[in-house]
Formats: structure tokens, C-alpha cells, sequence
């Protein structure tokens, strides 16, 4: 049985969330708190094996309890909200940079059309993230008595190129959050390269994803939108409910098409149209998450002379996409987030670019 512990203020919702988690067999809700405070007192003493947290609460918020947890008693946390308010879901992201693993919109109350949907997402994200091994998280305090203000980068070295790379496309799920952050915040504003992603998230979200984005990166983010020009250091995230790609001549197409892989947006979409329109002269990442979305396509970009890189399975906090991709054989690299961002700098450099007409290999 996995032990959940349901972390609410509202004695409404409090009671909607037991009852659905409850009506699944392998579930135990073990307690209730009412805010932070109680929560940590019911870690204390009950040891959960996952917590489900809301972030708006009296006398300590979710973030603060998530990163009390998280720096004394480490445990899972998905964090459920019902706000899709910009500025409170880009606040929530930051629960992800204290250590929740996940976040999920509340579901649809009985009788909405899509409660089922929205109750079986919650069920299957509170299963999934109880398996995953989290590590202490260090007091902010101690974190800048002992890390240098300026960390030193990661040293990768790529493997020559035969052509300039002149796109990035990322795809994440699951844990994707962290991973993309780490990744953007370690790119310099001058970068020589539009970046775009496909990022699986609740409807709702994505507006604070960019927003939060936006804080850590040098370049700027944004919601991509139909017909826009692609600019180098700029970086695009797909909207809620369409498909993103690249016409030539650089623009952004977007698309209500039919869902590949269960998702619109897909991961698969993207990478198709880059390994279409860009082949050789693209870059492509695939990042944590559950499922196979963009896997295949990798590795036709991989067949197309662009550089491939997937999430090595000890830092993704679901290994399945980067990990098929890997079965298949279509990453050139098999990195951490923190090593991608002095890898691409590197490889942009001119000094490692052949040229196709001396015919080398890699």
C-alpha cells in the first residue's frame, strides 16, 4: 500500500481529494493536514511515503513546507492546485525548485465531464512519483555558505559537427519543469540559436512555466504563437492543446491535429518538423518523462545528421522517454541537464564545425 498523506487547508477539498485517492486499492491516505505547520509535524510522525500539497495555506504555505520536508524529512510531493492565476502557478514552479517532484491540477468536482479524467491523472501521478528515490535538500543558508556564487561549468567534450547547428528542440514530461530550467539558466543571451520545447503539462500551466522560465533564463521566454518568426536567442514553449512546428523560411506553425502518442502537444510533432525542415542543422533533446513521445523521432534526427542527446536515467525522475530513446539507439549523447548547456556552447563554437564539402565523419 502507499501511504499518502493529504496536505489542505480547505476541509472541502481536504475531503474530495481522501475520497479519490481512497477509491484506489494500492492507496492508504494515513492523515490530513490543514497547512504547512501540521504538515511537517505529520511527516514527523507518521513518515508518509508520498504527500500530496496544496500551496495557498495559512501559517505556512506549501512552498515553505516543501522545502522544510525536503531539507529534513525528504519525501515525494505533488503538489495538486486549483489556481491557474499566472502569478500562482509561476509561484508554484518554485515548490519544484525546493524538491516537489510534480504538479497537478486539483481534479473536476463529481459529474464534470472530465472529473474522471482529471481524478485518474491525479491517482496515477500520486503511484508514480511514491516510487521515486528523493535526496535531502540543503538549507539556503548552507547552500550559499558553501557553494561559490559563481558555479564553474560543466566540461563536455562533443564530438566534431559536419553543420551548424541553427535550432534546438527540447521535449519534456514528467520532472521536465527542473530539468528545462537547469538546462536555459546555463545558456548565455547571445546564444546563436532559437530554442523550442514541448513541455507535457496540465492545461493551465504553461503561461506560469514561461513566467518562471523567464526569471532564471538569459534569453527571453515566451508562449509560442502562430506564424511568428523564430528568432535566435530566444526561446518558444508550445501553448495548452496545440501541436508546434517549423515551416520553412522559420516560422511557427501551430495545430489542433489529431493527438500523436495521446498528446497535443507532442514531443514527436516537434521533432519530426525540425528533422524535416532542419535535418543535419538541428539539435534535439529528450528529457524526462513517462512514455515513448518523441523517442522514434529522435532517432530520425539522429538518421538525419542532427545532434541527439537524451536524460541519463540517475538524474530523470522518470526515465521513460529519454530511456526508450536510448533502446533505440538514437541518442548521440546521454547526458545531465547540467552538462547539456557547456556542451552546446562548445559545439556552437566555429572551431568545432566541419565543413560537408571535406566530406569527414564524426
Amino acid at each position: 500500500m502507499i501511504r499518502v498523506l493529504v496536505v489542505e487547508d480547505s476541509p472541502v477539498v481536504q475531503e474530495f481529494l481522501v475520497h479519490i485517492l481512497s477509491s484506489d486499492p494500492d492507496i492508504w491516505v494515513i492523515g490530513t493536514a490543514n497547512n504547512g505547520e501540521e504538515a511537517l509535524e505529520a511527516v514527523k510522525r507518521k513518515k508518509p511515503d508520498i504527500i500530496t500539497m496544496d500551496i495557498n495555506m495559512p501559517k505556512m504555505n506549501g512552498l515553505e513546507a516543501t522545502r522544510k520536508i525536503m531539507e529534513s524529512l525528504p519525501t515525494p510531493i505533488v503538489i495538486v492546485s486549483g489556481s491557474w492565476d499566472t502569478k500562482e502557478v509561476a509561484t508554484t514552479f518554485r515548490a519544484m525548485e525546493a524538491g516537489a517532484l510534480a504538479i497537478v491540477p486539483r481534479p473536476m468536482g463529481i459529474g464534470h465531464p472530465d472529473y474522471e479524467a482529471t481524478a485518474k491523472e491525479l491517482i496515477q501521478t500520486v503511484k508514480l512519483m511514491s516510487e521515486v528515490k528523493v535526496v535531502r535538500r540543503w538549507p539556503r543558508r548552507q547552500l550559499e555558505a558553501v557553494v561559490p556564487t559563481v558555479t564553474p561549468p560543466v566540461e563536455v567534450e562533443p564530438k566534431r559537427i559536419k553543420a551548424k547547428i541553427r535550432i534546438v528542440a527540447i521535449g519534456a514530461s514528467t520532472g521536465g519543469p527542473i530539468a528545462l530550467q537547469t538546462i536555459l539558466s546555463g545558456l548565455p543571451k547571445d546564444f546563436p540559436a532559437p530554442v523550442l520545447i514541448v513541455q507535457h503539462i496540465a492545461e493551465g500551466f504553461v503561461q506560469g512555466l514561461v513566467e518562471w522560465l523567464d526569471q532564471t533564463s538569459n534569453m527571453p521566454v515566451y508562449v509560442a504563437t502562430h506564424g511568428e518568426y523564430i528568432l535566435p536567442g530566444h526561446i518558444y514553449i508550445a501553448p495548452d492543446k496545440f501541436h508546434i512546428s517549423v515551416k520553412t523560411g522559420g516560422r511557427i506553425a501551430l495545430s489542433k491535429g489529431e493527438c500523436e502518442n495521446g498528446l497535443r502537444p507532442s514531443v514527436s510533432y516537434l521533432f519530426r518538423s525540425i528533422a524535416n525542415v532542419y535535418g543535419q542543422n538541428a539539435a534535439a533533446v529528450l528529457l524526462t518523462g513517462m512514455g515513448k513521445d518523441g523517442a522514434k523521432e529522435l532517432k530520425l534526427l539522429k538518421e538525419k545528421g542532427a545532434v541527439t542527446i537524451a536524460q541519463d536515467k540517475e538524474s530523470s525522475v522518470v526515465h521513460g522517454m529519454p530511456g526508450e530513446a536510448i533502446r533505440l539507439g538514437a541518442a548521440t549523447y546521454i547526458l545531465s541537464p547540467e552538462k547539456i548547456p557547456a556542451m552546446f556552447i562548445k559545439m556552437m563554437n566555429k572551431d568545432y564545425l566541419i565543413s560537408n564539402e571535406i566530406g569527414n565523419d564524426l
